[in-house]
């Protein structure tokens, strides 16, 4: 059964020494990098010593630094398949040994389960220090956008493997929790996002950034942020904004269509839009302002554990247009503060985008009711969830999982 998710510190803990593996880390832009950038600053500022694995990125080298309580190991990696820019973890078990030797720490989070995580993993059960792990991305689901199918069973297998031998694994929401409990997952608890509503926020709307898209002041601009790839049901963009230009009427708001972010898709995206504006990936004040100067935000993805960008564009201000999956299903109210389609229905997903542009007092109220709902998602108590859990393994409090046996993870624990 799932373990509560309330496990929250009533006050400041006492330092402890936690390390972090990962593939993924800033300054690379995504949705796992985001959320783990928020929770090492959130535990820094709780005053524990911190210690981050990850593979180097290109141009980085190989090795460690350290700054105050914060340190870093990068390890060597190959590139993700699909995915150039970021990097797989090889395999880092001696280095890791020696770190692990010379800096114990208390607890350790697997935030993505590639190669340096197996490794990870392995080694910190025979050093019996605890580990608990993060379900961030379903690449299970990417292997269908791939031409991969046939390693979908395999690797699901191998991921029930390797989170069943963790003393914990986090969710981003409800609705992955049940789906990992279906798959076979033991040893679920729910640690959720959150999103900066300072960050994102209205009040960053810029009237010549939509000069610049030639949007006038009545024009609605449609938003689109993410990566863009293959897995993101893109085809379903292309066929809502084909759609939209076939129907709209002459001589009402003109519609622009705005997409924020790259990736492999780019290129035969722009071809298939050629009147859309294409800005590539954006960050900090850059980003927000694209968020805030448009009007509805489109998301076709099926395929995402959250999705940041949903709360990002509701604490922006935006009407979301989106299936009822991940963090929409969790934090939208259907035409109250945003329009959700069920999953397989691409027809009602056009429907709902094609009354958001039609009905301007209904959009008005969703923009409204969706940065209300935003504001109740702040950082604080998403850390304060991750502290807990990482004290909770720390101080013993076990989960009676069987000893990690053997070294093939092809066999899904009994």
């Amino acid at each position: 059964m799932p373990h509560d998710n309330g496990y929250m510190i009533k006050q400041m803990a006492a330092p402890r020494r936690f390390a972090l593996v990962t593939e993924t880390f800033a300054p690379q832009i995504n949705g796992v990098a985001n959320t783990l950038g928020q929770l090492v600053e959130g535990l820094l500022a709780r005053h524990h010593v911190l210690q981050l694995v990850r593979p180097a990125q290109p141009g980085e080298a190989i090795g460690a630094s350290a700054l105050g309580a914060f340190s870093e190991l990068r390890v060597r990696g190959i590139p993700i398949p699909g995915y150039p820019e970021l990097q797989w973890g090889l395999p880092a078990t001696n280095n890791l040994r020696r770190l692990w030797r010379r800096e114990r720490p208390d607890a350790i989070y697997l935030a993505t389960e590639g190669p340096l995580g197996w490794s990870a993993l392995k080694l910190a059960r025979r050093m019996g220090i605890p580990v608990i792990s993060g379900f961030h991305t379903n690449f299970q689901q990417y292997s269908d956008h791939y031409g991969l199918g046939l390693f979908h069973r395999p690797m699901m297998a191998y991921l029930r493997w390797f989170h069943n031998h963790t003393q914990l694994t986090l969710t981003a929401g409800p609705g992955q929790q049940r789906a990992l409990l279906r798959a076979g997952m033991r040893n679920l608890a729910q640690l959720g996002r959150g999103v900066d509503c300072e960050r994102f926020h209205p009040a960053h709307r810029d009237s010549a950034l939509r000069e610049h898209w030639r949007a006038a002041e009545n024009d609605l601009v449609l938003l689109h942020v993410g990566r863009l790839a293959a897995e993101k049901n893109l085809s379903l963009l292309v066929q809502a904004w084909q759609q939209l230009q076939r129907h709209h009427t002459p001589g009402s708001a003109q519609l622009h269509l705005i997409i924020v972010g790259d990736g492999p898709s780019r290129q035969e995206l722009q071809r298939q839009l050629p009147d859309a504006t294409f800005t590539g990936a954006l960050t900090g004040q850059a980003l927000s302002q694209a968020y805030a100067s448009a009007d509805i935000f489109l998301f076709p993805s099926v395929t995402e554990t959250f999705g940041n960008v949903v709360t990002e564009a509701m604490a922006s201000g935006l009407a979301v247009c989106a299936f009822d999956l991940a963090a929409a299903h969790q934090h939208i109210r259907d035409r109250f503060s945003g329009c959700l389609a069920t999953e397989g229905y691409e027809s009602l997903f056009i429907d709902n985008l094609d009354w958001l542009i039609s009905d301007a007092e209904g959009r008005r109220s969703i923009r409204l009711h969706a940065r209300h709902h935003a504001c109740q998602l702040g950082w604080d108590a998403v850390i304060q969830r991750f502290e807990g859990y990482l004290l909770k393994a720390a101080e013993g409090q076990k989960t009676g999982l069987p000893v990690l046996q053997g070294n093939s993870p092809g066999k899904p624990v009994r």
